[in-house]
């Protein structure tokens, strides 16, 4: 018979700068969605899910002390988190201590050094989704890239994915280092070289902010065209910043061309809740809870059980149906894979999206 006490779950969520407030606000509205739907249809077998929330501030340090915290307090599994590096941290410590880790929205192959049975993730990895955007490029016609870059083992990854499945197929990829480079400089560097496409594998607000609008600005670069394969075109405070300099970026997003019927209805609620457009980011947070839910009720709350369980399990989500297995180069169980979209706000509705490219 249930106890009735709650069955309680960590969540890592960037919710102060450094990290990035508003892709935490839409990551933790989604966990919450679910989470409350959940204790709405009674709970895991009469016993509610509480989400013990901590603030990751986009800090690795701050985000393995949080986990370390939240196993000692006995939750159940961990969820959560959006920046790459910051999922590293918390999934290096929950493999060490045994905590169950389903990582919401990172991207990074390597959240752990070596293969581990207790982190699972529902993003794609980002040798995957990297190469979705490496084709639209081609695709689109891009066969010189320049990447502006700082460094980030996020971004020298994403730089190398590039690399790698470009220079084979007649592509080719020329990096320039923001240590030393002001936005000025990459114009005239985007010119020396040639390229067709400068792709922001850099910090945001600054410098991405500062490079979108030196770019746009400059007469020579009138052809070239800016992406952003992070995502954060996503959000409502790029347009905010950039206003019509930020339209037809394209960036990666997670999402089906059509939702399913759970998939609306989550749109629908989440667009009340945060007042706006749900982001990838939200769907992520609410299918996150969804899979843990279902794991629950089939393993109990003991740590060990649910980490045993991540490849017997399927379950239907907002974006399809959710699998985890292993897949070659990525260290973590598997969601191979959710869809994928490039896509670019539309110039003449900047709130408004244009599918370019989708798997």
């Amino acid at each position: 018979m249930a106890d009735g006490s709650a069955i309680q779950v960590g969540a890592l969520v960037p919710l102060t700068r450094p990290g990035w407030i508003e892709a935490g606000s839409h990551l933790l509205a989604g966990l919450e969605l679910a989470a409350g739907e959940v204790n709405d249809a009674g709970g895991v077998f009469g016993r509610p899910l509480e989400l013990v929330i901590r603030d990751s501030a986009g800090d690795p340090r701050r985000a393995a002390a949080a986990v370390d915290e939240l196993s000692r307090l006995g939750v159940a599994a961990l969820a959560g988190e959006y920046h790459s590096v910051v999922a590293r941290a918390a999934a290096a410590k929950a493999d060490a201590v045994g905590l169950p880790f389903l990582c919401s929205s990172a991207v990074l192959d390597a959240l752990t050094e070596e293969p581990t049975e207790w982190v699972a993730r529902l993003a794609p990895a980002q040798s995957h989704c990297w190469q979705v955007y490496a084709d639209f490029l081609l695709g689109a016609g891009h066969r010189r890239i320049a990447v502006a870059t700082e460094p980030s083992a996020y971004w020298a990854s994403g730089a190398r994915v590039l690399r790698d499945y470009l220079s084979p197929r007649g592509g080719s990829v020329v990096e320039l280092d923001m240590r030393v480079l002001d936005p000025a400089a990459v114009c005239d560097e985007l010119v020396d070289n040639g390229a067709t496409a400068v792709l922001l594998l850099v910090g945001y607000p600054e410098p991405a902010v500062s490079i979108v609008t030196s770019v746009r600005r400059n007469e020579r670069l009138a052809e070239v065209m800016i992406g952003d394969p992070a995502g954060r075109p996503e959000f409502a405070e790029w347009s905010k910043l950039l206003g019509d300099d930020g339209v037809e970026i394209p960036f990666l997003r997670y999402l089906p061309e059509r939702l399913s019927t759970l998939g609306s209805r989550v749109e629908t609620t989440l667009r009340e809740v945060l007042a706006e457009a749900p982001s990838f980011v939200a769907f992520e947070g609410y299918d996150t809870v969804v899979v843990l839910a279902e794991l629950l009720r089939h393993r109990g709350a003991d740590p060990a059980r649910i980490a045993d369980a991540w490849p017997h399990i399927a379950v239907e989500g907002t974006r399809g149906q959710i699998q985890f297995c292993r897949t070659p180069g990525v260290s973590v169980w598997q969601w191979a894979w959710p869809p994928i979209q490039v896509v670019a706000r539309d110039p003449e509705e900047p709130g408004h999206f244009r599918v370019l490219h989708a798997v």
